[in-house]
């Protein structure tokens, strides 16, 4: 179990690595791309090189990337259900380039349509976007907090996409499980044995091969308000000995942990607590 943040590519993707290593991460997060919206910067053979040259100079084995925010597979809008599909096959493609270990985004949601047509749009979604992949890159679906009518908070919701992708295909895909998320979506994560009974949850509707990665997340708000509000790790309603649990969990130890907590200068703590948390 390695463990990491978010950081900063300003500047080029190639700035990554350096900034990880100065919050002293041993894996890392990052957007290849703006969060809000535009083109994708090229990936020239120089920042191709330079990003792989920091990732070896500073020891760090696994990197991640996260989609942009306005992905929403489920959109009634049939212009942005196929530009958000190509986005993400394009990232893909890029983070394979790069040599990154994953792709993880936001599913949608599905305010505009019925609930089961939504879902059936996502499933088709995260097929095409498999369909004749080759890259390195994993595909990874994360869980959502549930807030209104956004997709992808339920276990058997995520099962259900999976399942939508032909056997063959799946091996490239996986879930990275977002622990504020889950924790807002009504599953308990505050003690050992919540945390024994949720993944053994997860191992029986999706499978625990599947789970590829999580977001170490507290949550602001309680369990099951459907809010989506991180917050520092033990500062918030899941605590310390919810994640003194996941980090010591014999099923989790070869899982890469990546927080998404505030940069206001606490996040610096956060990645110690964890790392004192795994040993």
């Amino acid at each position: 179990m390695l463990i990491g943040h978010h950081v900063s590519a300003a500047g080029g993707a190639q700035n990554a690595p350096v900034n990880a290593h100065d919050l002293k991460c041993e894996v890392f997060q990052f957007f290849t791309r703006s969060p809000q919206g535009g083109p994708a910067p090229k990936l020239t053979p120089d920042i191709v090189a330079a990003f792989k040259a920091g990732n070896e100079k500073f020891g760090i084995p696994r990197t991640y990337v996260h989609t942009p925010y306005f992905i929403n597979f489920a959109s009634a809008n049939p212009g942005l259900r196929k530009g958000s599909i190509e986005i993400v096959r394009g990232e893909l493609d890029r983070s394979s380039l790069l040599g990154v270990t994953a792709v993880m985004t936001h599913l949608g949601s599905a305010k505009d349509m019925p609930e089961k047509q939504a879902l059936g749009f996502v499933g088709q979604a995260v097929k095409t976007i498999l369909k004749g992949y080759t890259g390195s890159a994993l595909f990874l679906l994360e869980n959502s907090a549930g807030s209104g009518s956004v997709i992808g908070d339920t276990l058997e919701e995520l099962s259900t996409f999976i399942q939508a992708v032909p056997a063959a295909q799946r091996k490239k895909l996986g879930v990275c499980l977002d622990t504020c998320h889950a924790f807002a979506s009504g599953y308990d994560l505050r003690t050992k044995p919540a945390v024994d009974a949720f993944l053994k949850k997860f191992d029986a509707v999706i499978g625990l091969q599947y789970l590829k990665l999580i977001h170490a997340n507290d949550s602001m708000l309680g369990l099951g308000d459907h809010r989506d509000r991180h917050e520092h790790i033990g500062k918030g309603k899941i605590g310390l000995a919810g994640f003194k649990a996941l980090c010591g969990h014999p099923k989790l130890k070869n899982l890469d942990l990546i927080l998404e907590t505030p940069h206001d200068g606490k996040h610096i703590k956060d990645i110690a607590l964890l790392k004192k948390l795994r040993h």
